[in-house]
């Protein structure tokens, strides 16, 4: 019985790549520096798979970036504004169409799928001129062999990469992407030659657009584009590998039909429909990847489940047509459960990263082909049980506070135009008034004082003093740099999700469990394991202290429910609604003892609500309704002039802005710049939004400083869709992951934007 794995985790055990690329891109080392750190992650993770036996390994699934923006380079389909000249395409060109450079921005970065994983957005159009421009996925199945490790060599599907393209500036909004299709099959076929004669044997085609609600037109792309690379696929077994929820019946059926293909991959995890699928009709003679390895989250297997799947499937397609796969790549999960050490043991038995994944999939296929591990699978039931039996699971508390919510919507008594009023009496705020979205650079030093007070090196009282320094200075800059509504720059937290799951029951946390988001931006997700409560306050104490540096409001910052939710590793053993109603209970504490303490504006951070979205629409308003439901029980019992804000950042808005109207927050800061102000759009199509709103004038994932001007450009275009009077000026995001050198001109900029448009409104009066 054969093994596969989809992809596997690119940044290394200890965050390897994550370290060479910021040392290159601060230009501490050199280009031959970060290719020799890739060269040997990607050796160590071919030849962890290989000892492990699986059959199926992936190549070119490594990626300094994303695997999009990988393809895109593969194309030759790079912005004119980069200056690309032709020729293979090098790290400069690469990165600044990623990460953008002095002189122009980067491309569109959004969420991927339903995770939150990053792609930067390819920006196409009919002048676009591809040429085959990167080597890396035939240059990777090479330096594999040369290993002595065959590979599947994996590419992003031709039809995947258009669907999830966008019109370039300056293209007609409706062009239509696919039809660039025929311009670019013919790359494919080149690197598909190149492959072939290199010796590859299999290809796998990564197609997930298959799992969306799509229309006959975009099917019969699928069609078409398979039917063309026919000709190529002579001599190859061929792969097309979808994920990430059920294929459609259309979609399905689209799939099996393609010529040229001979297996066909499913998510047999977040797709348990899809099996009805596959009982109903599968091609004869074709191979089935049964992905039943769970690529998303990090709980065990359940082996006994499995093994009942996939005995059905080997009754439909074949013991020799049937490979036991993970659901998806194992990138969107952590590395190596080994390199925790200080994790709870019960808890430990209970879960399976990368590492661990990689046997099990290896594991079901020895089973199923009649060589059971019995002490493996022993000590799988075990682990399984013990969960299932463990009290540290259950709070009957927190159950029934739970269960009562039932029955209520939790809305606030009083429309927000007349909370707006009511602020404004209290906060007395200017128009356009000026605001960031939480963080301050996390400096080399914070980051010491932090790690040497976990490691009991500095006591309590040297570790607040330190803190509350490094609050004072941020108040000041913010003070000195004459924004309206200040933030503390949260400098005792490593991560948002991670410092309130530390502080609330139910959660775990790794030393060592990162995962990357985007580029080398990894985060550590908690663990939710149980029933989740607020034992003590958790900001109130911060927020108070920098309340008391300044006479400027200053904003309590939290984490919404269905972002902790969404960006935690979420138990699987009751529906994730019920556990978002718990974190939104725990929340509510800390909102009304940050209110009581005096702080009248509250941030609560929603940045990934949109990201759990689920794929097919007939299952959004579900979802949406308890996601909004969740985040309106946070703030529902605050006074008409506490303004509670909320954040959101880096994903497609326009389909879900009622939803977004619905939570009912007095202030929201919403990304913008990066995606051409794209949010903009839905005003001018007639969306009436009443609360205040921030969309973000200026890109922090990007090292570039805007000019005022282009500030003032910015604000303008959005005081044509918006009232003057709603309009926040602020940031795209939280600014951590920038220098001080790139925050304060930048700020400086934004905060001189706002008070030119000011004098000018002042003026036109």
């Amino acid at each position: 019985m054969a093994s596969h794995i989809v992809g596997y985790p690119r940044m290394g055990p200890k965050r390897e790549l994550k370290f060479a690329l910021e040392s290159f891109w601060d230009g501490k080392s050199s280009a031959e520096d970060l290719q020799k750190v890739s060269a040997d992650l990607r050796s160590s993770i071919w030849k962890q798979m290989a000892d492990a036996g699986i059959k199926h390994i992936p190549s070119n699934t490594f990626s300094y970036y994303d695997q999009v923006l990988d393809t895109t380079a593969l194309l030759g389909a790079v912005p004119p504004r980069y200056g690309w000249n032709g020729g293979e395409i090098g790290f400069d060109t690469y990165f600044s169409m990623a990460r953008g450079n002095a002189s122009v921005p980067a491309m569109e970065m959004t969420k991927w799928f339903d995770t939150n994983y990053h792609f930067i957005v390819p920006e196409l159009g009919p002048d676009v001129k591809f040429s085959y421009a990167s080597h890396k996925a035939v240059d990777e199945y090479k330096e594999a062999k040369a290993l002595g490790v065959d590979t599947v060599p994996v590419l992003v599907g031709p039809v995947s990469y258009l669907l999830l393209s966008k019109p370039a500036k300056g293209v007609e909004k409706n062009f239509p992407l696919l039809s660039l299709l025929g311009k670019i099959l013919p790359i494919y076929k080149e690197v598909i030659s190149e492959l072939k004669s290199a010796g590859a044997s299999w290809i796998q085609f990564d197609e997930p657009t298959l799992v969306m609600d799509l229309d006959s037109h975009k099917l019969k792309a699928f069609t078409d584009a398979y039917s063309e690379l026919e000709s190529s696929f002579s001599g190859l077994n061929v792969l097309i590998e979808t994920y990430f929820a059920d294929i459609p019946a259309e979609a399905y059926k689209t799939l099996t039909s393609l010529k040229g293909v001979t297996a066909f991959g499913f998510d047999l995890v977040r797709g348990s429909k899809t099996l009805d699928l596959i009982k109903g009709e599968f091609p004869k003679g074709k191979y089935l990847f049964a992905g039943v390895v769970d690529g998303r989250n990090i709980w065990a297997n359940d082996f006994a489940a499995s093994l009942g799947t996939l005995k059905a499937l080997e009754g439909i397609v074949g013991k020799d047509k049937l490979v036991v796969s993970t659901s998806c790549s194992l990138l969107h999960t952590a590395v190596d459960l080994v390199n925790e050490t200080k994790l709870d043991k019960e808890i430990k038995s209970w879960l399976a990263f990368a590492a661990q994944k990689v046997v099990e999939v290896n594991a079901l296929a020895k089973a199923l082909a009649g060589h059971k591990d019995e002490a493996f699978l022993s000590a799988n039931a075990a682990a399984l049980a013990s969960r299932k039996s463990s009290p540290r699971v259950t709070n009957e508390a927190v159950q029934k506070a739970a269960a009562a919510l039932k029955g209520s919507d939790h809305r606030r008594a009083t429309n927000v135009s007349a909370r707006l009023d009511a602020q404004q009496k209290k906060l007395n705020l200017p128009i356009l008034p000026t605001t960031t979205i939480g963080s301050f650079p996390q400096t080399i030093e914070l980051r010491r004082v932090r790690r040497e007070y976990k490691a009991k090196k500095i006591s309590e009282d040297e570790y607040v003093k330190a803190i509350k320094e490094e609050i004072n200075k941020v108040v000041k800059l913010q003070e000195e740099l004459d924004i309206d509504v200040l933030v503390h720059g949260e400098p005792e937290r490593n991560d948002m999700v991670e410092y309130f799951g530390e502080q609330l029951s139910g959660f775990a946390f790794t030393v060592n469990g990162w995962v990357q988001s985007y580029g080398s931006r990894c985060v550590k997700p908690p663990i939710i394991y149980g029933d989740v409560s607020r034992p003590n306050p958790m900001t109130v104490f911060w927020s108070s202290a920098a309340q008391s540096m300044t006479a400027r409001p200053m904003k309590g910052m939290l984490t919404g429910p269905v972002t902790i939710l969404n960006w935690s590793f979420v138990r699987n053993d009751q529906p994730r609604h019920e556990t978002c109603y718990q974190i939104a209970l725990a929340i509510k504490d800390e909102v009304e003892d940050l209110e009581k303490a005096a702080i009248n504006v509250i941030q609560i951070d929603e940045a990934a609500l949109r990201e759990g979205l689920p794929l097919r629409k007939s299952e959004q308003s579900f979802y949406l309704d308890w996601a909004v439901h969740s985040f309106r029980i946070t703030n529902c019992g605050v006074k008409d002039t506490t303004q509670i804000h909320t954040h959101m950042c880096y994903s497609n808005f326009n389909d879900i802005i009622h939803s977004i109207i619905d939570m009912d927050a007095d202030v929201i800061t919403i990304e913008n710049s990066r995606s051409d102000e794209k949010l903009l759009s839905v005003f001018r199509e007639g969306v009436k939004y009443g609360a205040g709103i921030g969309p973000g004038v200026y890109d922090i994932h990007s090292p570039r400083i805007p000019s005022t001007e282009e500030i003032a450009d910015r604000i303008n275009k959005m005081l044509a869709v918006l009232e003057t009077n709603i309009l926040w000026v602020n940031p795209d995001c939280g600014l951590k992951t920038r220098k001080y050198t790139e925050v304060k001109p930048a700020l400086k900029n934004m905060v001189a934007a706002a008070k030119l448009l000011r004098t000018q409104l002042a003026s036109a009066k």
